[in-house]
């Protein structure tokens, strides 16, 4: 069985099925980083790429690809989204949702350095000292004082979302206002900031080359870097590097630049006419939820986007296509050429991918994770901190501002995540914290199996639902007539990786900015009867396929028929 290099562990197998009825194979190859933010380069001339998603950091040899884990996701930095190091070679984190900046030894140790900035990102050392900026609206540009503990030195506010900073040839501080499309700079010393370019295609790191050559990078599809010669003949050139989602970049003593990507990882090296080559592959950040329409694609919510795992590109360099930018893609459902999706920061929407346009479908809710579309055409959303099930439906009396009409099918419930329905309109929901599978019926809920270890993504095939323990990272199924249920793949990629310790969650909201979300393993039947699974583990989305012979029922199929 093939092995690939995986962030799950340093080679993991596909996962083997747990009966004579499936055959499981990967859709796309495993990524080695969840998602990768901040970059420096350290001491020891590897690249150390921050993981905002997976609150961890690893070490990049830029010359093999090399990864290895520094900052452990079970370790005390909960979202690190930007590092830099001192001169005694001691790392500095932006940890952002905590709020908390810390310094981590040549040792190894941790210690806190601040936790009075608000949304902390942008971080740079010059000499022994560091600055912080907040990215929020009306956001704070800092000095901080590791060694003498002295409060915080505000040199400037009003920054809109700042975000990866640099030291300037001319001594400046240039850092982004992502919101504005403007780069600015203040003395490290203070006075009044200036901008120095507006107009840049959606700023989200500023970096200088060896030759003092700014370069600000885009947080776009297209990959622009924008390259402003500030301090020579004042031009402006765009390279597109078609990377998707760039988020920072460094420069090794040769001056070759190496960014990351916030929406599809890895690590690239990019040349000064666009071309690229790939240190660190590609893939997904989750994935959340998975759907597939009707003609068989495959859709994954990642986070930052909607992404295709069975899509080739012409060019064949990444496994992975991007249909759309989508922040925040969490729960998502196909139906008659649409996109139904959660956030679970409060919405959910609908994307029409031919229009390119999106519409609320509602807002202000609590968590919605789990979405699928209803036997009658509305949809149904498993508000999972909200403890409820809900219905949407279009237009109606109650809908406001445009928003769907909301009806709540059963409340008092502990966790859930997911939900389907089977061929006879008949709502199921996995409920996470209660271990259990349960049937809602005239506003209550039964239970249809319990004893599971973390139930999330639910599907319905004919006469069984399928569930994802991510707990004991099995897939279990259940018959809905008898009751009777049995393993049917297991050792799945699901949760965090084998062996890491307790680790507190984020927030889901940190001054009124998105916070990390819950992990979501997702779960969808295809026409054919096969099954898609998000093994967020490791960066894959599973096909499970009836094996020759075998006896799978089709999805939406009544109980009697089945697919050979």
């Amino acid at each position: 069985m093939t092995e690939h290099s995986s962030r799950y562990g340093s080679t993991v197998s596909a996962p083997a099925s747990g009966s004579t009825r499936w055959d499981v194979r990967r859709l796309n190859p495993p990524s080695p980083l969840w998602g990768s933010n901040g970059v420096a380069f350290g001491p020891d001339g590897r690249l150390y790429a921050a993981q905002f998603l997976a609150g961890q950091i690893s070490a990049v040899d830029p010359a093999t690809g090399d990864v290895e884990t520094i900052v452990p996701m079970d370790g005390p930095v909960q979202s690190p989204d930007d590092l830099a190091f001192g001169a005694d070679g001691s790392m500095y984190i932006t940890d952002l949702v905590p709020g908390r900046v810390w310094r981590r030894s040549p040792q190894g140790e941790y210690r806190l350095v601040s936790d009075e900035v608000q949304v902390p990102n942008g971080i740079t050392c010059i000499g022994d000292r560091l600055f912080v900026n907040e990215m929020r609206m009306n956001g704070r540009l800092l000095e901080l004082f590791p060694d003498s503990g002295a409060a915080p030195k505000v040199l400037t506010e009003g920054l809109a979302l700042g975000n990866a900073m640099q030291l300037g040839p001319d001594g400046h501080l240039y850092y982004p206002h992502m919101v504005t499309g403007q780069v600015w700079r203040i003395p490290p010393d203070g006075g009044a900031p200036e901008v120095v370019a507006e107009d840049v295609h959606e700023p989200v790191a500023v970096r200088f080359d060896r030759g003092g050559v700014l370069m600000v990078l885009s947080r776009g599809r297209s990959g622009i870097v924008t390259r402003i010669d500030l301090h020579g003949t004042g031009s402006r050139s765009l390279v597109t590097s078609g990377l998707v989602g760039l988020d920072n970049a460094a420069f090794d003593t040769e001056n070759r630049m190496f960014v990351s990507s916030f929406a599809t990882g890895g690590i690239t090296e990019l040349h000064p006419d666009g071309r690229t080559r790939e240190i660190v592959p590609r893939g997904l950040d989750g994935p959340f939820g998975v759907t597939v329409d009707l003609g068989g694609t495959v859709y994954a919510a990642d986070h930052y986007r909607v992404a295709g795992p069975e899509s080739q590109p012409a060019d064949g360099t990444d496994e992975v296509t991007t249909h759309v930018l989508r922040p925040f893609a969490h729960g998502i459902a196909a139906d008659n050429g649409l996109l139904h999706l959660t956030s679970q920061y409060g919405e959910v929407t609908t994307y029409d991918p031919e229009r390119g346009t999106t519409r609320v479908r509602a807002a202000g809710l609590r968590r919605p994770t789990g979405i699928t579309v209803r036997p009658d055409g509305g949809l149904a959303v498993a508000e999972t901190d909200g403890g409820r099930v809900l219905a949407l439906d279009e237009g109606g009396e109650g809908g406001l501002a445009g928003h769907d009409t909301v009806t709540v099918l059963a409340e008092g419930l502990d966790r859930p995540v997911d939900v389907a329905f089977d061929a006879a309109g008949l709502c199921y929901v996995s409920d996470e914290r209660r271990g259990a599978v349960l049937r809602i019926e005239a506003g209550r809920a039964e239970t249809v199996v319990a004893g599971l270890a973390a139930p999330q993504g639910l599907a319905v095939l004919g006469d069984e639902v399928f569930v994802v323990e991510t707990g004991s990272r099995k897939l279990r199924a259940v018959s809905l007539s008898t009751g009777a249920h049995r393993i049917e793949a297991e050792d799945l990629p699901v949760g965090l990786p084998p062996g890491t310790g307790p680790r507190a969650d984020p927030a889901l909201f940190t001054h009124g900015m998105p916070g990390v979300p819950r992990q979501f393993a997702g779960l969808a039947a295809a026409p054919d009867g096969s099954l898609l699974l998000s093994a967020n583990g490791e960066g894959t989305v599973l096909r499970l396929s009836p094996r020759e012979g075998a006896t799978v029922q089709r999805a939406g199929a009544p109980g009697g028929e089945e697919t050979p």
